[in-house]
């Protein structure tokens, strides 16, 4: 049941991300590589989104991208209460999505997961797909 409910979430994120997509990089000039597509997500389009940047990305140079965000917006209200940990995955779940909709719309596919340290930090693993 839980799953079912996060896998609706992921796509209704997946959704809202291409559509956010379109309208933020309608002006903005062609990227010039993935990295390049990964840092736009980490700054300008979690700043639009979160109103902040992502405090740090990382990458194995091998298609494995790790953003960090060690104040997710969507979990500071809830990391006073231990007992909102369990619904942390349904805000992940649509952020998810939001990160793979963006960035299949750049023309990327990929695997974007989850998981959450200790609140409110979380780490969005992106997984790019080969074409």
């Amino acid at each position: 049941e839980n799953g079912r409910c996060t896998t609706k979430l992921e796509s209704m994120g997946f959704r809202v991300g291409q559509g956010l997509i379109e309208r933020f990089t309608k002006d903005t000039a062609r990227f010039k590589d993935e990295l390049d597509i990964m840092k736009f997500i980490c700054k300008d389009f979690w700043t639009t989104v979160f109103k902040k940047q992502i405090d740090n990305l990382r990458t194995n140079h091998q298609g494995i991208y790790v953003l960090q965000d060690n104040k997710f917006r969507l979990l500071t209200q809830m990391s006073a209460g231990k007992q909102y940990l369990e619904h942390a995955p349904k805000y992940l779940a649509f952020t998810c999505g939001l990160i793979r909709g963006g960035l299949s719309n750049l023309g990327i596919k990929s695997i974007v997961t989850a998981e959450v340290s200790s609140m409110p930090a979380c780490k969005f693993q992106v997984m790019i797909q080969k074409m």
